[in-house]
């Protein structure tokens, strides 16, 4: 049997009296099911109305949302824009203002067309067989199909707005307004139909704007032709060569461009060698040509000219007024037979080619530029000056291009077609050609059918730039000052506006310094009609010469508002519009192309700012990819200053696009691409939405699985940090503290946060999201985990319940927990919903996102006890440098086994850290301050010269309640295992619990 009378007693178990932190939010955020019951929630309290009923009162601030194409899933850089937007608008909104959020779509056009038509080309359908309005039906419902599921899409990456009543382009009362729209341009004079060329997409048999066109490699036929000059004079005998990639625009040529600024020469051709196939060359010894002297190396070398010589200047005097015959003069298909002038181009330049350009009007903008600049003068000389229509719009050659009728240049299915070959081979027959080779370059491509366009000449309907506007759209009573046409409008507009980053300033003005007409029309069947009637004199109605222009602008608006546009694609619409309004209706026509969808966008705010009572005009952001400053920024721009005198928005936020995380394009082909839902599906929205605060948004941005496993990372910790806020809060009792009576690391952290906020309120206004992302990180991670929240640990659990410096250190966690969380909430809006209801309960009305940013006590600020901190944090970074080298060789297993010895000879430090609790400061369990220099065998950093550490292991015993060692455990005799601080502690935990 054995003996236990002298056995000791069992240690008690001290844990059950520490005030170790509890909560309920879980360390895993298992965000992919949190978030969809967060958003339930939102729906069931009516989170959107709340904030309305919350902001009312309040001064407005509006971001309007550029529409999106109703037409599939949102990718990648579309969540990007949203959650962007979303950002500003909780932000504004926790910033005081009444920050509503409209979400809007477009519905309109190509996009939505080309969908419903791949559809019928699927099932073998003719779109041409369907009549119009039943096929615009399909669009409407297509559209309204996609309208539905990216508004799910946009909700789940938690974007908060009226998506129950948002606008939509295709909305009757939008139909009309934009109606109404066009037709003040109409009335204003600024509307006209004119014949230009214009990019063409054979595929869609439409013409497209810059904006609806993206480059691609193309491989191009490239000839080098030969003009022979006519008349007398020092050029006579010659040819003026040019190069080409468009071979099939030879039947449309009507000019050569030439500069005045570039050295020219006649050269011979004194020898030749054959071509790679064995044949001879198109030239022979004893032609002349008229070249650029810095191209004609290798121009000659490009025709097989072995040996030739420079043999006469050329004064650029003798290229003025000089004709010469088209290359297909003498062809035989007769049509050709016209002089083709050389006319002076600024756009001519000998970087390469020949230092000559081949014009012709009706297929290129400086072709098309020049001869217009130079038409009444080529009629005075008796040259024809009419720009022909060559190519239809279906690609082939018409009746203006003799000999060549039928031939295609593209086919409806994007491919080359004989165009080029007919003509090349032309050439060949007559001995025009001088080369011929292959080209790989980019080319115009549309970005829906992804196939080549062309330029093509097509009556269209454009908007002058440069006609006088006279103060029309101006307020009543405003001069306008200078020149009033639509450009220097946009151009003050442009000045007027804010931009971020500020570099697209320059961008949306050179665009508008530069653009030519805007043109309006689209051969296409979706989309609000150019809703006028055209005489065959070329009055228009509605129209500044057509007295019941107010009558019918109203018929047509009114008609719009009850039907749509469908209205005007009815049987009979003439006679309902128009017929009663003049005598001879049979002589009008009414025009049937459809508007631009970048006219439907650039109209939003007249039907979305302007209408609804709960936003206002101009709206004070837009916010879209940088790619809209050639888009909807654009559009926007200039029909407002043409109608209103300004642009609808003062400021401009642009971001830039989003790539493969090796900095490539995402394509399907690279399996590359990382698609929102299954990153909200793995990881949740709260994952992406940080993603994108913590980007350059401005610049393009990298995505992929390493970057957000970086992100998911930074959030665990950011999610840990107020996990543990709350934990310990658990335990507050609302106590409070006076300013005076609190220790200086509390001070100090209140002092942090007014630092802080001044950060994150300047950077919302200033949209600046990483900036203000990575503060907060940085702050709870190395300001709160890793400094305050490590030193006060020990206080917070350990200390008495009564103790000042923990009742102060849970008044200054409260004050930064509601802090932190309300700065992240417009950033991670679920997460920080999560940790309020957490803290303040379930309740069926509350919510993070009804309040405001804190109001931080500016009597916090103390930037002397900041600077002291900040040296003392510099001595404690050593201490934890030398207690980490133990650690790693395993002296000692922990932080409270050491007494630190700090030697600081820098006085500045030393003075700092006089009068501080060394041993809280570094988590060590006793530590003694000294003025001398430390033992050569101290730790030291290089870069904190006069700090030496000595690290030893702490004499004394180990408290059993908070694992300090100190000298003093035992002193005690009712709690002889426990330090006089939690000796104290267990008396007040006892006598509460007794």
């Amino acid at each position: 049997m054995t003996d236990t009378s002298s056995a000791q007693p069992e240690a008690r178990d001290y844990s059950e009296t520490l005030f170790l932190p509890k909560t309920d939010f879980p360390m895993r955020a298992g965000l992919p099911k949190k978030e969809p019951e967060l958003l339930a929630r939102w729906e069931a309290m009516g989170l959107y109305k709340r904030l309305r009923e919350t902001a009312a009162g309040r001064k407005k601030f509006v971001l309007h949302d550029g529409p999106p194409y109703a037409n599939g899933n949102i990718h990648i850089g579309t969540a990007l824009n949203k959650i962007l937007k979303d950002v500003v608008t909780r932000s504004h909104q926790m910033l005081g203002y009444d920050s509503n959020y409209v979400p809007g779509w477009d519905c309109h056009g190509l996009p939505i067309e080309w969908k419903i038509e791949e559809s019928y080309r699927a099932k073998g359908l003719d779109k041409d067989a369907v009549p119009v309005v039943e096929f615009r039906q399909e669009c409407r419902q297509f559209a309204e199909n996609w309208v539905q599921v990216q508004t799910s899409e946009f909700r789940r990456l938690g974007v908060e707005g009226d998506f129950a009543d948002p606008y939509l382009t295709m909305s009757f009362a939008a139909e009309a307004q934009i109606a109404r729209e066009l037709m003040k341009f109409a009335t204003s004079g600024q509307l006209y139909r004119g014949s230009k060329p214009v990019m063409w997409s054979v595929v869609e048999k439409t013409a497209l704007a810059e904006a609806e066109v993206e480059y691609a490699e193309h491989q191009s036929d490239t000839i080098t032709v030969a003009f022979p000059v006519l008349g007398d004079g020092p050029l006579a005998g010659t040819s003026i060569l040019i190069w080409t990639t468009t071979p099939w625009t030879i039947p449309g040529n009507r000019a050569i461009s030439y500069s005045k600024t570039i050295s020219y020469g006649i050269y011979e051709v004194s020898a030749v060698e054959p071509l790679p196939d064995g044949n001879m060359p198109w030239t022979k010894p004893g032609d002349r040509y008229v070249l650029a002297d810095v191209l004609a190396d290798e121009v000659m070398k490009s025709g097989r000219a072995s040996d030739y010589k420079r043999v006469a200047d050329v004064d650029n005097a003798a290229l003025e007024g000089l004709v010469v015959a088209h290359p297909l003069r003498e062809a035989g298909l007769g049509g050709y037979q016209f002089d083709v002038p050389l006319l002076p181009g600024v756009h001519v330049t000998d970087e390469a080619g020949t230092g000559f350009v081949h014009t012709a009007p009706g297929h290129g903008t400086d072709d098309f530029e020049v001869w217009m600049a130079h038409r009444r003068e080529l009629e005075a000389r008796g040259i024809d000056a009419a720009i022909p229509y060559t190519v239809d719009g279906d690609g082939t050659y018409t009746s203006e291009a003799p000999g060549f009728e039928g031939k295609r240049v593209l086919t409806s299915e994007g491919k080359t077609g004989d165009a080029n070959k007919a003509v090349i081979d032309a050439l060949i027959a007559k001995n025009m050609l001088f080369a011929r080779s292959r080209l790989k370059h980019q080319y115009p491509h549309s970005w829906r059918s992804k196939k080549p366009v062309i330029f093509r000449n097509t009556h269209q309907w454009f908007v002058h730039m440069d006609k006088p506007l006279n103060g029309y759209g101006l307020p009543a009573g405003t001069a306008p000052g200078g020149q009033d046409t639509l450009r220097t409008r946009a151009l003050k507009a442009i000045e007027d506006t804010g931009f971020v980053p500020s570099v697209g300033k320059n961008r949306l003005r050179g665009m508008i310094q530069n653009r030519p007409d805007w043109v309006l029309s689209r051969q296409r069947a979706w989309g609000v009609p150019i809703c006028i009637f055209r005489h065959e004199d070329g009055r228009l109605a509605p129209g500044p010469d057509f007295a019941s222009s107010e009558t019918l602008v109203t018929r047509i608006a009114d008609a719009f508002e009850a039907e749509g546009a469908d209205a005007w694609f009815a049987d009979e619409a003439k006679a309902r519009f128009l017929g009663d309004l003049v005598d001879d209706p049979e002589r009008w026509e009414q025009v049937t192309d459809i508007l631009d969808v970048w006219f439907d966008s650039g109209s939003t705010h007249t039907f979305v700012l302007e209408k609804r009572p709960d936003l206002k005009w101009p709206a004070d952001v837009y916010l879209e990819g940088s790619d809209q400053h050639r888009g909807w920024f654009h559009s926007s721009l200039l029909e407002s200053c043409a109608t209103r005198g300004r642009a609808p928005y003062d400021t401009v936020i642009t971001h830039g696009f989003t790539m493969a995380e090796d900095g490539r394009k995402m394509s399907k082909s690279l399996g590359n691409v990382i698609a929102p839902q299954d990153v909200i599906n793995q990881s949740g929205a709260d994952i992406l939405r940080l993603w994108v605060m913590t980007t350059d948004y401005a610049d393009d941005q990298r995505i992929g699985a390493e970057i957000l496993k970086g992100t998911a990372e930074t959030y665990r910790k950011v999610r840990n940090t107020v996990r543990w806020m709350l934990g310990t809060l658990a335990h507050a009792d609302g106590a409070k503290v006076a300013l005076t009576d609190m220790p200086e690391l509390e001070r100090l952290m209140l002092h942090r946060l007014v630092e802080i906020d001044r950060l994150v309120r300047q950077g919302y206004r200033d949209f600046d999201y990483k900036k203000i992302a990575h503060a907060l990180i940085n702050f709870t991670t190395i300001d709160l985990s890793a400094f305050y929240f490590d030193i006060r640990k020990d206080a917070l659990y350990c200390d008495p319940a009564s103790s000042t410096r923990r009742k102060a250190a849970l008044q200054v966690i409260d004050v930064i927990f509601e802090a932190l969380t309300r700065w992240l909430a417009p950033m991670l809006p679920f997460t920080m919903e999560e940790a309020h209801l957490s803290r303040h309960g379930d309740a069926a009305d509350g919510s993070i996102h009804l309040e405001l940013f804190p109001e931080v006590d500016p009597t916090w600020e103390n930037p002397a006890l900041a600077e002291k901190w900040t040296q003392v944090r510099e001595v404690r970074r050593v201490i934890l440098g030398a207690i980490e080298t133990e650690r790693r060789e395993k002296r000692i297993r922990g932080s409270l086994e050491a007494h630190v010895t700090v030697y600081v000879t820098n006085p500045v430090l030393y003075a700092a850290v006089a009068d501080v609790e060394l041993a809280d400061v570094s988590i060590t369990s006793q530590a003694t301050l000294s003025h001398e220099n430390g033992p050569d065998a101290a730790f030291r950093l290089d870069d904190t010269p006069g700090v030496a550490v000595v690290v030893s292991h702490a004499e004394g015993t180990r408290c059993a309640r908070s694992w300090k060692v100190l000298p003093e455990v035992g002193s005690a005799p009712d709690y002889p295992d426990l330090s006089l601080r939690d000796a104290e502690a267990m008396r007040e935990f006892e006598a509460k619990a007794g």
